[in-house]
């Protein structure tokens, strides 16, 4: 028996997110929204509200309710509410990516922002709360309207207020969690069309830019889509857009390929998404998992695969352990099996924050808790899921797994 087979493991992984909701709850903002919560899971009021963290954990209680954790609902509810309310641009259409009591301050139009009003509004209807079929709709409207580039078969980056000048940057990120956002909203409308288009942005990234890098894969890119390898070279922390190879990004397409291969069935995927998926993750560990004689993954590594920002993310950890799990569940692979427990027995270690609550977001190279890219705790999104994963079947997502009654 091995964790993943373990009804115990599953036990403790259904205890760890259980502790992750109830540290969560404290994020709900008083004017509309979750609030940026520190290092202590006091909410910082002070901030101005993030489009991204409301998303992430109206997703995330959407989680907790349809795992029958009381109180989530209204939870959920209070994170429509600010997307119907205070980040929804009634002039424009779309979502404001930051507000503060005296309205937006930040006015462009992002794709990564769009990519999560989606998920959270596409798991809020798996849960049944009132007004989320109609939010996810209009979401979905935006964003195929506005950042889906059907030439390229991939989604703009940012647009200004009104949706009138388009940005000369394209990036990965928000493309990744674009996949992962159709892969849940076509859980709830039966829409094919929206896994065609996962597909092809997944081809286009992993199948294509991956694979044509050696499986490093470029993030940053111009209008053209082409590379800029130096992209934020003076910069190489950013929290969102860091210079060279993001390690848990290979680790997140590796597992969102093994859903989409899932979502296709094993007989219609394409060929070439188990390999891709494979070779990520092995790219993952090679460059990223203690190459700098401590345990845990870097945050970035060059093009030739040497560290760059040697801090540790606790988003990274959560996504190879997921990573893993999903591996072993599309492969039986007991590698898969083997990493899966050394991850988690690294976040065990040095991740879990017994005593401050939920996780530390960020370890210095010495494995203590740092803030060179992240501040405090934001969110539980990456986390919460990382205890769902190795529980539910490949498909549906997390959302339409538990609310299909799949959990193991």
């Amino acid at each position: 028996m091995t964790a993943l087979t373990s009804p115990a493991h599953a036990r403790w992984l259904e205890a760890e997110g259980d502790r992750l909701l109830a540290f969560s709850r404290a994020a709900r903002h008083p004017d509309g929204g979750f609030a940026w919560l520190g290092v202590d899971g006091e909410p910082d009021l002070t901030r101005p509200v993030q489009l991204w963290v409301t998303c992430r954990m109206t997703h995330v209680f959407a989680l907790g309710q349809l795992l029958g954790r009381p109180g989530c609902g209204t939870l959920v509810d209070h994170g429509l509410a600010a997307l119907a309310g205070r980040f929804r641009d009634v002039v424009h259409g779309g979502w404001y990516a930051a507000v503060g009591g005296d309205g937006p301050v930040a006015r462009d139009k992002t794709a990564y922002e769009h990519a999560f009003v989606v998920l959270a509004a596409a798991s809020a209807a798996c849960a049944g709360r009132a007004g989320a079929r109609a939010m996810l709709a209009e979401a979905l409207q935006v964003l195929l309207d506005r950042f889906w580039d059907d030439e390229q078969a991939m989604m703009v980056e940012q647009w200004d207020e009104g949706f009138r000048v388009l940005d000369g940057y394209r990036g990965v990120n928000a493309n990744m969690h674009a996949v992962e956002a159709l892969l849940a909203a076509a859980d709830v409308t039966g829409d094919g069309d929206l896994l065609e288009r996962a597909t092809r942005i997944t081809a286009r990234v992993v199948h294509g830019f991956a694979r044509d890098h050696r499986w490093r894969l470029p993030e940053h890119f111009d209008a053209r889509w082409t590379p800029q390898l130096d992209y934020n070279l003076d910069t190489p922390a950013h929290p969102f857009r860091p210079y060279g190879v993001t390690i848990g990004h290979l680790l997140e397409w590796s597992r969102l390929v093994v859903h989409l291969r899932a979502a296709w069935g094993e007989a219609d995927a394409p060929a070439w998404m188990l390999t891709d998926a494979r070779l990520l993750f092995e790219s993952a560990i090679v460059d990223g998992w203690a190459v700098d004689g401590a345990d845990g993954f870097v945050y970035t590594v060059d093009w030739d695969g040497r560290p760059v920002v040697r801090e540790r993310m606790h988003w990274v950890a959560a996504e190879a352990a997921a990573a893993a799990a999903a591996l072993h569940a599309a492969t039986a692979d007991p590698a898969y099996a083997d990493w899966y427990a050394t991850v988690w027995d690294h976040i065990a270690t040095v991740f879990i924050d017994r005593s401050g609550g939920s996780w530390h977001h960020e370890l210095d190279p010495a494995l203590r808790p740092g803030g060179t890219v992240w501040q405090g705790k934001p969110d539980t999104y990456h986390a919460m899921q990382a205890t769902l994963v190795p529980r539910l079947p490949l498909t549906p997502m997390l959302a339409g797994a538990l609310r299909d009654g799949l959990l193991a």
